[in-house]
């Protein structure tokens, strides 16, 4: 098993944000086809893991395996076989709003260029529940205590994407919070391992 981690230019960045964070992740999967040969890489077997923002990439990432053709983003080469979503922001709207009730500056919004409001298309083409169904398998792992990206995202989008056919799991961990998940001395990093693990067995 090969593993790799994917940059991409953040809010703030020259050329980060809308659109470029977008294409940068899509340009980063194009790029195992460079690699390949000399790393001896099976892309029939391209599992996407992200967590929080980076979650709300690699879902998106999965509805642009189906994506028409289209000019607004680069086109995704490299298939995917599996996303997993670890406590991730499945619904920018709902984030937004989640962020407008707190009285806190809202990361969607500056990624975005702007609110739910003021460019709704946007969030219409990005938005892992707006694109649904995906029918690429994807896993959803998300801590009960999660104050910072709430459960109840991944449990809509998981209600929602079962009810349009998506071939989705919700794994949800109790007493668990935001960053937990991904620490790897936590029982609840387990999980995500055990997850990896049987993904790439189906």
């Amino acid at each position: 098993m090969s593993l790799g981690n994917i940059e991409y230019r953040r809010v703030g960045e020259d050329g980060g944000g809308w659109k470029g964070t977008f294409n940068d992740v899509i340009d980063a999967i194009n790029h195992l086809s460079h690699l390949k040969e000399s790393y001896h890489l099976d892309l029939s077997s391209v599992i996407v893991i992200g967590h929080s923002a980076g979650a709300h990439l690699a879902l998106w990432l999965a509805s642009r395996a189906e994506a028409k053709s289209d000019q607004m983003f680069n086109k995704l080469l490299v298939p995917i076989k599996k996303v997993i979503s670890l406590a991730g922001v499945t619904d920018l709207k709902k984030m937004w709003e989640f962020h407008e009730e707190k009285g806190m500056k809202s990361h969607v919004s500056a990624l975005m260029g702007g609110s739910p409001h003021e460019v709704a298309e946007r969030y219409k083409v990005v938005s892992p529940i707006e694109l649904l169904p995906i029918k690429i398998d994807h896993i959803l792992i998300h801590g009960v205590l999660d104050r910072h990206v709430p459960i109840e995202l991944s449990k809509d989008y998981y209600f929602k994407a079962t009810e349009q056919g998506s071939n989705v799991r919700l794994i949800v961990l109790p007493d668990v919070e935001h960053f937990k998940i991904i620490d790897p001395t936590s029982t609840a990093w387990d999980s995500v391992i055990d997850t990896i693990r049987s993904s790439r067995t189906l």
